[in-house]
């Protein structure tokens, strides 16, 4: 692979494009970690999302190696995308109760990070191939693009995990950043994507879906509320 010369022109382009991708992108991983882990117990919150920036940066490393071939793959984001609404919904739907048994929050743990991981599989793809692209064949400015997302995922799951237990409203703003994370890969699949051609249509498509699953995980949590409520009673 082609090396950019270092703080050259093309260096600095292929560095702020890199920095905007990955400020742009990297927040879907952030807030997916955040969500994923503000159920746990305090003490799992900061293992959870240790692991789980460590399991992005992996992915990522692999997806990066493998950016070339993954575009070639027919329907990989139309299957990425309905799998990410359906991680959406259950982080929306999702209750918080815990006994405080030890095997219990173990097993929570381990479904946060096995969700994380998933989530963090599907959202890499679009920014390494975003990244692979900004970086001009440079393999030094597709490692320098890895590092760079780490602070970025780091600083953004921390902060919105805080949002998240402070403002639990927040939750449906997070899940609406996942769905509109999912339709734009399904609309950007290869053989969607000439239904798509029109602008107003592509638009009307993906807030029509964040309403749709929003509209959904409310009631079905609302249920679950009541139900629970009245279990109590």
């Amino acid at each position: 692979m082609l090396d950019i010369e270092l703080f050259s022109a093309q260096f600095w382009q292929a560095l702020f494009s890199i920095v905007i991708i990955d400020v742009v992108l990297a927040g879907d991983n952030a807030v997916v970690i955040a969500m994923a882990a503000r159920n746990l117990p305090k003490h799992q919150q900061k293992r959870t999302i240790f692991w789980g920036i460590f399991g992005a940066i992996a992915i990522r490393t692999v997806l990066t190696i493998a950016a070339v071939q993954l575009l070639k793959i027919t329907g990989l984001h139309l299957v990425g995308g309905l799998l990410l609404l359906w991680i959406a919904y259950q982080l929306l739907v999702e209750d918080k109760g815990h006994d405080g048994a030890e095997g219990s929050q173990a097993k929570t743990f381990g479904e946060a990070l096995r969700t994380i991981l998933i989530a963090d599989t599907v959202m890499s793809l679009d920014n390494v191939l975003a990244i692979a692209g900004a970086s001009h064949g440079s393999t030094f400015m597709v490692i320098l693009g890895l590092l760079i997302s780490v602070p970025v995922i780091l600083f953004g799951s921390t902060v919105i995990l805080r949002l998240l237990e402070r403002f639990p409203i927040i939750i449906y703003a997070g899940a609406g950043i996942l769905v509109w994370t999912a339709a734009k890969m399904i609309v950007g699949e290869k053989f969607v994507e000439p239904y798509f051609e029109n602008a107003v249509l592509r638009y009307i498509f993906e807030i029509s879906l964040i309403i749709f699953v929003l509209a959904i995980g409310y009631v079905v949590k609302r249920g679950k509320s009541r139900k629970s409520s009245g279990a109590d009673a």
